[in-house]
């Protein structure tokens, strides 16, 4: 498992200090998929509700989101868009196209009274900053209420959670893989006032991944909201949902694994997050998590800097599949990472090597 390091990560990755905006959280991501039927028919199992089917776009909802989740637009290949993160005003809009160049402001895609702009980061995904009023939030079941040594709180009362899909309550987070980490890190940063809260790192002065979090000042916010991952290619990694508690997960895998989705990974706890965890793949082989426990950090807490490894995905759970960051080795795909890093500014060949390595540990000795 990664051990915090005695780094210190502003030497790393200094806090803007003057960021353009700071945004709240994450609001949505974004897809394009040959099929909205077989889209709509896969995440309202994994736990996204009303499905809405406007000319070639779906949009699907989670119970106390802002605007939709998701969003599907039909085309002939399934690709990742991008994402969506809430503003703090209307004002931040206004600052983003003064500041940075963005389009707009103009009415949120799936929001009727939300207002957006549009930017792209360093690695080529359109990026929508959004502020609309917030949605009553309908009631969902409590949180299962649990027996412990010192906590008797239930008596006379069974726990017997329905078999049915995860209830969604929002989009936690979004993990993207990028070939220029620091220009795209530096990016959410400057410009919308994300801060670090894990860096992990190859060597004493490399950083190779950094979860960053939204900065509300006294106010707690998620471990992370974007991850920026270094990789050979611009690719999306996955996107995770809160669900209710561990029951929620469970009982939700049940139902998947019932309708015959393809599982991915879990159930597991994460080491930086603390989240529960549990990974589905979509028909088209893109990865969603269902999540639950995360921790909550102010925005004066420093980062911390730990070693990349694979024993730092997890506390506890089944061994990670060998699959599940690895890339499909085509010829295309050899190609692909030949030109992206004869082009690159900040990976190489030796760099490349390094991670890969690092995803072939083994991180459980004791496990198969």
């Amino acid at each position: 498992m990664s051990t915090p390091l005695s780094i210190d990560p502003e030497e790393l990755l200094p806090r803007a200090a003057k960021p353009i905006i700071k945004v709240r959280d994450i609001a949505h991501v974004r897809f394009t998929r040959p099929d909205l039927n077989k889209a709509s028919a896969y995440f309202s199992d994994f736990g996204l509700r009303q499905p809405q089917h406007k000319g070639d776009t779906l949009y699907m909802f989670a119970e106390a989101g802002l605007g939709p989740a998701m969003m599907f637009t039909q085309s002939d290949k399934a690709n990742f868009c991008g994402v969506g993160l809430l503003a703090s005003s209307a004002a931040d809009l206004d600052k983003l196209v003064k500041e940075a160049g963005a389009v707009g402001p103009e009415p949120a895609e799936g929001w009727p009274e939300g207002k957006q702009v549009r930017l792209r980061d360093p690695a080529g995904n359109e990026v929508r900053v959004l502020y609309g009023p917030s949605p009553d939030v309908p009631a969902v079941r409590r949180a299962m209420t649990m027996n412990l040594m010192d906590e008797r709180n239930r008596v006379n009362e069974l726990q017997r959670p329905p078999l049915r899909p995860s209830t969604i309550l929002r989009l936690g987070h979004c993990v993207l893989s990028v070939l220029e980490f620091n220009q795209v890190a530096r990016w959410y940063m400057d410009t919308l006032g994300l801060v670090p809260s894990d860096i992990q790192i190859l060597d004493r002065f490399e950083p190779a991944l950094v979860f960053l979090r939204c900065d509300r000042g006294d106010e707690p916010a998620d471990h992370h909201t974007i991850v920026v991952a270094q990789n050979v290619e611009n690719k999306f990694s996955h996107a995770a949902f809160e669900v209710i508690d561990m029951d929620d997960i469970a009982m939700g895998q049940e139902h998947m694994f019932s309708r015959g989705w393809k599982h991915a990974w879990g159930m597991g706890r994460h080491l930086l997050g603390s989240q529960l965890f549990d990974y589905w793949r979509d028909p088209w082989d893109d990865k969603f998590e269902h999540f639950c426990d995360s921790d909550l950090f102010t925005g004066d807490r420093p980062a911390d800097v730990s070693l990349l490894t694979m024993g730092g995905l997890y506390q506890w759970g089944p061994p990670v599949p060998h699959d599940f960051e690895a890339p499909k080795i085509s010829p295309g795909f050899i190609l692909r990472t030949l030109r992206n890093i004869r082009n690159s500014h900040e990976m190489t060949f030796k760099k490349m090597f390094r991670l890969l390595k690092v995803a072939k540990q083994k991180p459980r000795s004791w496990k198969a």
